[in-house]
């Protein structure tokens, strides 16, 4: 999970011509982001896992030797509290529930639960395959692992209790990556894209695509960075917040239907 920006924009491009080739019309409704306000962010983070709860981000970097769970200032980006995982682990996504802050590991197949107030570790869990995003609603967690299916957990165990297969216009897509509940929808990075999807958990459809690629050309204007990858909802302020590897910003943005034109469902790997 570790491919550098230009590498990524040339697999984008290549998928964007492809479909434009064929003129193929979007089926399924597609949103630009516009940039409503922005926020520094420590553009050494790899950002894996982003939230915001009372205030706060909190935030899960990968990378072995460079992973940890850090609680984070929004408006400085200063890190006021943090975590460091042992090297051997690649810190992937992390969810709260109640007092808990649990955290996904890459390919070690190993979660943890730690203390929320304190970041004191508690247990782990294991789970087979690997380990991606996180995000819940009020009574179940969500997981991803790269496949087109994200995992349901019991929030008591971490054990799986189900599947949704994800499909956009019929088709099962997958590296489903860093995951957001967002009014019912969990949202969902697509690594490798520059596109968010937005998921109906029901039935496991892709209900709207948002097209991230102006964020990344913010971003890479001083400095390299990676993919885009962290999506973050403050549910009373109703406020969106989006940001990437590596990447020296983090924007609270808004989304805006884009013009009829090719079908991103067909971009998507």
């Amino acid at each position: 999970m570790t491919m550098r920006t230009f590498r990524m924009v040339a697999l984008i491009s290549i998928g964007l011509a492809a479909v434009m080739s064929g003129q193929t019309l979007a089926a399924v409704p597609e949103y630009s982001a516009v940039i409503v306000k922005t926020f520094p962010h420590d553009s050494n983070a790899f950002t894996e896992g982003l939230l915001y709860q009372d205030g706060f981000l909190y935030e899960s970097t990968g990378r072995n030797g460079k992973s940890s769970i850090r609680k984070v200032a929004l408006d400085t980006g200063a890190v006021v509290q943090q975590h460091d995982l042992d090297p051997k682990y690649f810190g992937e996504g992390i969810v709260i529930w109640q007092d808990w802050l649990i955290g996904l590991t890459y390919k070690t197949e190993i979660g943890f639960v730690y203390d929320l107030a304190s970041f004191n570790p508690i247990s782990d869990f294991h789970y087979s395959g690997e380990g991606w995003g996180m995000t819940k609603d009020a009574s179940r967690l969500f997981m991803s692992d790269g496949t087109s299916d994200l995992r349901i957990l019991d929030p008591a165990t971490e054990n799986e209790t189900g599947r949704i297969h994800v499909t956009c216009d019929g088709r099962p897509i997958k590296n489903i990556n860093e995951l957001e509940w967002i009014k019912g929808e969990i949202y969902a990075n697509i690594w490798l894209t520059s596109v968010i999807v937005r998921i109906n958990p029901a039935t496991g459809a892709v209900e709207g695509l948002i097209d991230v690629s102006n964020l990344l050309t913010l971003a890479s204007q001083n400095q390299a960075v990676d993919v885009p990858n962290g999506i973050a909802y403050d549910a009373k302020g109703d406020r969106i917040f989006v940001t990437g590897k590596l990447w020296p910003s983090l924007y609270q943005i808004t989304l805006s239907p884009r013009p009829s034109g090719v079908d991103l469902c067909q971009a998507l790997p």
